[in-house]
């Protein structure tokens, strides 16, 4: 595993975004792990995470891209901070875009925030974590009404692995499969536990055995194929 994604892992978990214990998700699982990435709440956190999600980026899809899309609300802050990260770490000038809830009928009117997306435009869609691939039901109609734009690929910071609305596919193979273009994450949970695993993280062990063995019971039941 390489040494960004090891850091991401112990980063996420010293941000108190990736806990364990026993949650009830929207699905009504009752899950040992729980991700909030709204927990992200000051500069040094954002930059860094920045940092993680351009590495990610330029490791699944390269140089070769315009914008990078942030579905509303939590996407804005991950596409501003990740497009000056980018810039900062491979010196390409990427533009942002973000869409609001609702369209505004004056001024800077429109359904998009920041960057204007056009013709030819390649995009790349940030995310925090899907699970059910909702929000991109919600961005691709945006997205393709801009006109003739090239979805380059999703990223998102957590692959849950679990199983999507429907089937035995995650979520992002899911999207893969429905909407035709790649979807990648930062890190997988599989490599969470493998690093965590009986690993002191923060002065304690994040993952022992009792907790490594509720992880793997909801995989038994809830895991991707």
């Amino acid at each position: 595993m390489e040494n960004y994604k090891q850091e991401f892992i112990e980063f996420m978990v010293e941000a108190n975004v990736l806990k364990f214990g026993e949650f009830t998700l929207k699905s009504g699982r009752k899950s040992p792990f729980f991700m909030n990435a709204g927990a992200y709440v000051t500069g040094s956190q954002l930059k860094r995470l920045g940092e993680y999600y351009a590495r990610a980026i330029h490791e699944n899809y390269g140089e070769d891209f315009d914008v990078l899309f942030g579905p509303a609300y939590k996407g804005i802050p991950l596409g501003v901070a990740t497009a000056i990260a980018f810039y900062d770490l491979y010196g390409k000038e990427i533009r942002y875009c973000s869409n609001r809830k609702e369209v505004k009928d004056h001024g800077d009117a429109g359904i998009l925030l920041g960057s204007k997306i056009g013709e030819g435009d390649r995009v790349v869609i940030i995310e925090d974590v899907t699970t059910s691939g909702k929000s991109i039901e919600e961005t691709y109609p945006i997205l393709k009404a801009q006109g003739d734009v090239e979805i380059v690929g999703m990223i998102v910071s957590l692959n849950r692995q679990e199983k999507g609305k429907n089937g035995d596919r995650s979520a992002l193979e899911e999207i893969q499969a429905l909407y035709g273009f790649p979807a990648a994450s930062i890190v997988t949970m599989e490599e969470v536990v493998e690093h965590l695993y009986n690993r002191e993280c923060q002065g304690k062990i994040v993952i022992d055995d009792a907790l490594k063995k509720a992880i793997d019971d909801y995989y038994s039941q809830y895991g991707a194929k």
